[in-house]
């Protein structure tokens, strides 16, 4: 059974084993545990059977009228059994306050963010490798 949790104050580096893996730059599980205890909205779905996180979606707000959601993650073994789904659907259940709700993704992966009530828009961003390379 796979439950969901909004924080990660319980959460050890061994549980975020094989996540941001397919990425140009993969984090450690050291890293990917501050990263979530930084983000001002988290939600992890975690098997019940293994105690392992097997998903997980972040946000960061101005806490006034945006937010942003830069990722969501769900293991391989555990994709297509509706674990994305249920993260965007609590995370955009905890952001309804906010005027504006935006995320970044590749297009292909366009399709799955608008059968959730998302929209397409036209966007720009900047990514600095050199800074990336220095956290992970």
């Amino acid at each position: 059974m796979i439950r969901y949790i909004y924080s990660a104050d319980n959460i050890k580096p061994e549980q975020l084993k094989g996540f941001c893996v397919n990425g140009q730059h993969p984090l450690s599980q050291k890293t990917h545990l501050k990263l979530l205890l930084n983000s001002d909205e988290i939600v992890l779905a975690i098997d019940d059977e293994t105690d392992k996180v097997v998903g997980f979606i972040t946000a960061v707000t101005d806490k006034i009228i945006s937010a942003y959601i830069p990722l969501l993650e769900v293991l391989p073994d555990y994709q297509n059994k509706g674990i994305g789904n249920e993260l965007m659907r609590i995370m955009l259940t905890r952001l309804q306050q906010f005027y504006m709700v935006d995320l970044l993704c590749d297009s292909k992966l366009q399709s799955f963010y608008e059968k959730l009530g998302m929209q397409k828009v036209t966007g720009m961003c900047i990514r600095n490798h050199e800074a990336i390379r220095k956290i992970i």
